[in-house]
Order: C-alpha cells, then structure tokens, then sequence
C-alpha cells in the first residue's frame, strides 16, 4: 500500500503547493500528486497554476518523495510529443521519482486552444490512444515520425531520456480506457472505487499500480470540513459527465447549486473522526486499489497532514481487502 496527498493546484499558488509537497514528505507520504488545469472548476478555488513548473520546483527541494501528474491531457492542449519530453526531464531531475499520469481531458482545460475539444467521448479515447502510442515512441529513442488519424509526428527526438522510462497510470471510468491502460501503460487511475475497472484492466494483462483518489475534508469539527468542501468542491458531486464537459468554472458554479452539505458529508469523510476516514477509504481498498490519494478539501492543509501522521497512517496502510 502507497498513499498519497493530493496537491490541489486549483485551489493554492505555486509556493505554497511547494510547501505542501516537503511537508507531506516529511509527513511521511509516500508521493504526492498534482492536477494538471488550465482553469480551476470554481472561481471560489481561485488558483490553477503551470504543474510542470510546480513539480520541477518540488523535485528540487525534495529528497524522497514520488512525484506525479493526477493527470494530465496529452492529445489537445498539449502535444504528446511535449509531455513525452516534459516527463523525461522531470524523472531525471527527480531522480526515477516521478509517475506520469494521463487521461483523456475535461472541456475546462482543453477548449482553450483553436482545435477545440472533441464532442465524441470515443475520439477522446483514441486521441489518448495515438498520445500513449507517440509517448512510447519517442521513449524508445531516435528519430521519430507518427501518423495517426488525429495526432502526427514529424522527424522528433526526445535527447535526454533517463534510463529508466517514468512508468505511466491511465484514468480510466470505463472500461475501454481500462484495457487501454493494461495495453499501452503501467498502471491504472481513478476517481471511483469501481472494482469493474481493476477487473478489467487485470483481465487485460495489466499488473502494475492502481490510485486513486479518496475525498476528504479535515477540519477540527465536522460542519466546518464539510462547508469549506462544499465551497470549493462541490463540482466533484455533479458526475463525471458533468464534470467532462462544461467549459469554465462558471458553468461548474450553475450546475452545482443543487448539490448540499449533506451530499458532501455523504461522500467526503469530514472532521476530526478517524472512524469515519476509514469507512471511506475502504471501499477503494476492497475494489483493489493499492495506491491511495489522500484529497484533502478542507480549510487546513498543514492540520490535516498532522492529523494524518498522528491518526491515519497506520490504520489507513493497514487496511486489507475484504
């Protein structure tokens, strides 16, 4: 079992994401992942800055910790060919530390650029199929070329490659980006403890890590976790297809109005109560996953990682499938 703390670069500046990241390293994470947005998905959240930026600056004032995109969109807003060298150089300034994780992107994000972003779910998917493809390529050293239906590539050359490639965590919700996963990269990503997904992607020949993501507000009473949660991340309760295609933070403001305190407090473990963390955390442990982010949506980050060390380290760690 791994855990990780999830870096909200939604909702805090570079600095201060750097200082979270060597805090929870000597918290005693195991890594900490970052989202990788172009926007945040409220204006309440009010960050989202360069991730890459933000994880070259944590590779350097860390030692141990492992680094990782949670995830990022290598088919519109950037080229693969980009991220294939972005990922490169960051494993070598990390030292082997870092995991890239890709997934097939969010309107939010990627209709910022002239292409736009594709309306079919199964184009996303394979875009995210020829970037993976491209990744690999490029991995593999040389001069490459690439022509794919949507994605091209013309005479590149990653120079500096480390010698161990960074492995690579696909998201998936389904279960095509699943066998995808199994096929073209080391691991699996979600946001759902959804066995199906490890079912498939282990049917398909995928044995490498499974993260995920457990929602969380830590605060010293349990209404206090919950509002702040609900303020800045009540756009997680609208679902995936929702959360897939709406364009700016205020169309995620319209469409979450309807979602409460008490659908937060059913979702998220909220507060001071281990107990509680744990019955939340679970679900994700039975379904099989064995690299655990803790998202933490509350007002406190620097308490939460306290109460973390003193409270959940070690129930969360050993915690067995049913």
């Amino acid at each position: 079992m791994k855990i990780g703390y999830k870096l909200m670069a939604e909702g805090f500046g570079p600095q201060e994401l750097v200082r979270q990241a060597v805090k929870a390293e000597e918290a005693g994470f195991d890594f900490v992942e970052i989202s990788d947005h172009y926007h945040p998905w409220l204006h309440e959240q009010g960050h989202s800055p360069f991730a890459w930026s933000v994880l070259g600056a944590i590779a350097a004032k860390t030692e141990r910790i492992g680094l990782a995109t949670g995830v990022t969109c290598p088919t519109v807003r950037y080229h693969p060919a980009v991220i294939a060298q972005a990922a490169a150089t960051l494993a070598l300034l990390s030292d082997g530390r870092f995991t890239l994780g890709i997934g097939s992107g969010e309107r939010l994000n990627e209709h910022v650029v002239g292409p736009g972003f594709p309306q079919s779910v199964q184009a996303r998917q394979d875009m995210m199929r020829e970037a993976l493809e491209i990744i690999r390529l490029l991995w593999q050293g040389g001069y490459r070329s690439y022509q794919g239906k949507y994605l091209q590539l013309q005479d590149a050359r990653v120079f500096d490659l480390p010698e161990e490639l960074p492995p690579i965590a696909v998201a998936a919700g389904g279960a095509q980006a699943a066998r995808l996963a199994a096929e073209l990269a080391d691991g699996l990503f979600s946001t759902e403890p959804k066995d199906k997904l490890v079912k498939e992607f282990r049917e398909a020949g995928g044995d490498g890590p499974l993260y995920a993501e457990v929602p969380m507000a830590w605060a010293p009473d349990e209404q206090t976790a919950a509002k702040a949660a609900w303020e800045t991340s009540r756009w997680a309760l609208t679902g995936w297809k929702v959360m897939s295609e709406l364009p700016n933070p205020a169309n995620f403001a319209a469409a979450s109005t309807t979602v409460r305190q008490e659908d937060v407090l059913e979702q998220f473990a909220c507060g001071p109560d281990p107990s509680r963390y744990l019955e939340v955390t679970r679900p994700f442990v039975d379904a099989g996953f064995d690299h655990l982010v803790m998202q933490n949506a509350g007002p406190d980050p620097d308490g939460f990682m306290d109460f973390y060390q003193s409270e959940l380290d070690g129930r969360i760690r050993s915690l067995q499938p049913a």
